[in-house]
């Protein structure tokens, strides 16, 4: 038996290069779990993968995605059985363990989670590990008191994966939404989405030295970080929170505690791949209950395996907008 896989293979320069193969069924890696993959997904990382490796990949040949959803084909765990669709992000899959570009994967149990009702598995990667993360930051803000009504809410790389579905569900949620895009084109597209107001990057890319500016925002959910994050930071009003989920924008933070000291405000660190079970399953509810599927949809760019390579260089660059779907089947 064999199943198509995207494999990565690094040469003795160094150098890598991405194809579609055919491989046997003992090549997988030992798991508890074998899932039929129906659906992947397209994240930042998967272009690291993809690509220059990033210091994600430990070794090669390789099989990037970080995320897929499927169904159960064999089980040597009690919690799953064969038909059960399950979803799966994080935990370092498609990095240092094979991932869902395949049309087979074989994983840990405690890595899956059930695929909640009301959800395909295609919506389910819709979603993916954007969408996750996304929710998770949304959950974040609320357990921390974020309220529709307490004023606007900024969502910064909102044309980008992550950005586009924290706009989308806090719009479909009662807030009020101010994208950051350096894209004009993308205005529309966010309106789309929910966004009541376009901000442009350039009116928060500048570093000012004042450490408190006009409290602004009621809360933030940020893909950017570096000097923007910081800048963001002195704009939140009292007592709200800044969710920080990406570094586009760079690494660093050359901020000041002033607006943690004077306004107490929250910097709330979002990690989508080691989070524990039980919240993993409250944000797949969350998910299945609260993001609109409608405009789900209308971000989505269906892909291929062999789609992949171009695909990869083209998130590097900032030219992937919104989500792109992988049929591991076509």
């Amino acid at each position: 038996m064999t199943f198509n896989a995207l494999v990565v293979d690094k040469d003795e320069d160094g150098t890598t290069a991405a194809s579609v193969q055919a491989l046997a069924d003992d090549r997988l890696p030992d798991g508890d779990v074998t899932v039929a993959v129906e659906y992947s997904t397209l994240n930042y990382k998967d272009g690291l993968c993809i690509g220059p490796g990033g210091g994600l990949v430990r070794t090669y040949p390789h099989v990037p995605g970080i995320d897929f959803a499927g169904v159960v084909e064999s089980s040597e765990d009690s919690r799953y059985r064969p038909g059960d669709r399950v979803v799966l992000t994080g935990w370092h899959v498609g990095e240092r363990h094979w991932g869902g570009y395949a049309q087979k994967a074989s994983v840990k149990a405690d890595w899956l989670v059930p695929l909640p009702k009301g959800l395909t598995t295609r919506q389910a990667m819709a979603v993916g590990t954007a969408g996750f993360t996304a929710t998770l930051a949304v959950m974040a803000l609320e357990d921390h008191g974020l309220r529709p009504g307490a004023g606007e809410v900024l969502v910064t790389g909102a044309s980008g994966g992550v950005g586009s579905v924290a706009t989308a569900l806090l719009a479909d949620l009662g807030y009020d939404v101010a994208a950051v895009t350096g894209r004009p084109e993308s205005a529309d597209y966010l309106k789309g989405l929910g966004a009541a107001r376009i901000v442009p990057r350039e009116d928060l890319a500048e570093t000012v030295k004042r450490p408190l500016e006009a409290e602004t925002w009621a809360g933030c959910v940020d893909a950017v970080g570096g000097a923007m994050l910081a800048r963001v930071l002195g704009q939140i009003k009292h007592g709200a929170s800044v969710a920080a989920v990406g570094l586009a924008g760079g690494a660093g933070l050359p901020a000041s505690v002033v607006p943690f000291l004077l306004r107490g405000v929250n910097l709330l660190g979002i990690d989508s791949v080691l989070q524990p079970y039980d919240n993993r399953v409250r944000a797949w509810k969350r998910i299945a209950a609260d993001l609109p599927m409608d405009k789900l949809e209308a971000m989505v760019e269906p892909a291929t395996l062999a789609d992949l390579p171009r695909l990869g260089a083209d998130i590097l660059n900032g030219r992937v907008r919104g989500r792109v779907v992988v049929d591991v089947n076509a």
